[in-house]
């Protein structure tokens, strides 16, 4: 039993996340870093009611979670205490477990996506599209904010006038907003042919399309952007910096 006392456990909470990146990229970190005693798993939930039991079995040994699609909002519920920032954002995607069990939530998405999207801006590009509307989108808003760029929410159901509809992207929408991100996970491995439904015929080289997938590395959407002369963006970059950022929290002294 002596052995075990010291074991690191992290996990990703999400729902039907065999494909995650980030089991994957933290079993290679811990290689790595020789820390043979961390280890990463997945607590692939069909509901955020099953969260409890699972921290309760990993009880002695969780020291901190990432949240993926869908429960970056529902989390909320089960946290002792929330960052600023990612109180501001309204997602967490970072849980940090103190030595009492306490969780706190982070947004390291912030952090990955402006670190990201960053040096791809151009003088022009002063107003964007979000294509959904879950918690990852929240962080994209967030960001789009601070570098002062304005931005529509596109939603299939809008629910208020900060939202349009698919319905409503024209011409005119889509020539004056030349950033267009896509937070939905239309587009994902194995589905790789979706995409999310706008005419893409009025794309131009002036446009940055950012696609927060990462498997397929090139989406539909990234693709017929690009077949347009549009600058193009996957989301690997942005999970790496969100990542190491969310590293940093959990060994942070």
């Amino acid at each position: 039993m002596g052995k075990k006392e010291n074991k690191h456990v992290y996990a990703l909470v999400g729902r039907n996340i065999s494909y995650s990146f980030s089991k994957g990229y933290f079993t290679e970190k811990f290689k790595e870093l020789e820390l043979k005693n961390s280890e990463y798993i997945n607590f692939d939930i069909q509901s955020i009611k099953e969260l409890s039991l699972k921290i309760e079995d990993y009880k002695k040994d969780l020291k901190g979670m990432n949240v993926t699609i869908p429960y970056k909002l529902d989390v909320f519920n089960y946290l002792d205490k929330i960052d600023k920032t990612a109180q501001k954002v309204g997602a967490v995607n970072t849980i940090k477990i103190s030595k009492k069990g306490k969780l706190k939530g982070f947004n390291t998405d912030v952090y990955g996506f402006k670190k990201s999207l960053k040096p791809l801006l151009q003088e022009h590009h002063k107003r964007a599209l979000i294509l959904g509307t879950g918690g990852a989108s929240k962080a994209v808003a967030f960001v789009l904010k601070k570098l002062e760029i304005k931005y529509k929410f596109v939603s299939r159901n809008p629910i208020d006038k900060k939202q349009i509809s698919y319905k409503d992207l024209n011409n005119e929408l889509i020539a004056s907003h030349h950033v267009i991100i896509n937070c939905t996970p239309l587009g994902t491995h194995p589905n790789i042919n979706d995409c999310p439904d706008i005419p893409y015929q009025f794309i131009s080289k002036k446009h940055l399309l950012f696609d927060l997938i990462y498997n397929p590395a090139e989406t539909s959407f990234l693709r017929k952007g690009k077949e347009n002369g549009a600058t193009v963006k996957n989301g690997l970059e942005m999970l790496e910096k969100q990542a190491e950022k969310a590293w940093k929290i959990w060994n942070d002294k």
